[in-house]
Formats: C-alpha cells, structure tokens, sequence
C-alpha cells in the first residue's frame, strides 16, 4: 500500500481507534475531538481521504472506511501499538515520552524495515 501523509495517517488512525470500521460509523465532531483540530479540519481530510478510497461519509454524514482504509488504518494503529509496547517494556521509556515517539515512528518507518523489526521483536517474545 501506498504510504501517505501522516496527517491522512493520523486521521484513519484515529477512525479505527474510535471504532470506525466499513460498517460502524464515526462522527466528524469525535475525530475533531480526538485529534484536537477544528472539525473544518476533518471535513477537509475526510474528503482527501474519500478522493483517495479510503473513506465514506454521505452529505454531511457519518463517517465510514472503506476496506482498503480500514486495512490502513489498522495497520497504522497496529504499529503504533508495538512500538509503544517495545519503548515501555523492552527499553523502559515513560508512557508519555513513549506515547509521542511512538506516533512519529509509526510513520517514519518504511513497511520492509517495520516488518523485519517486527519479526526480530516477536522472535524476543517482548
């Protein structure tokens, strides 16, 4: 899958993390919330995200992924998970700091070095 900005990661992250799915719907106001922006903001992503695939919403609508986004969105999701989980447990890093870091690596990491680490991480059992 093609990579794309971790702003239109973060907003099919935050989706999933609301319970978004193809089927179950999110409210614009709730990811605004989520992510701290303004919900011009989302309607304005959501609508690259619709352009790209990713996501549905009739007029002013609720909020669905698509599959492709949905798969996207939870691989993001996924990710953040096991590097938070690798920073707090096998380095000892606080929550919080690991919690931002784990953000910005999510997205920096390509998908073949993520899937060797990832592979390399569950050979330790962490």
């Amino acid at each position: 899958m093609e990579k794309m900005s971790m702003s239109h990661e973060d907003y099919l992250e935050a989706i999933v993390m609301l319970g978004g799915t193809t089927e179950a719907s999110v409210r614009s106001v709730d990811i605004a919330t989520k992510l701290g922006v303004s919900k011009a903001s989302v309607n304005k992503a959501v609508t690259s995200l619709k352009e790209k695939g990713l996501a549905d919403q009739p007029y002013y609508g609720d909020i669905t992924l698509t599959e492709e986004g949905y798969a996207y969105g939870t691989s993001v999701l996924d990710r953040h998970h096991m590097l938070f989980s690798f920073l707090t447990k096998a380095l000892g890093i606080p929550e919080e700091q690991a919690e931002r870091e784990a953000c910005l690596m999510e997205h920096a990491i390509s998908d073949e070095s993520f899937e060797k680490w990832s592979s390399y991480i569950k050979k330790l059992d962490l």
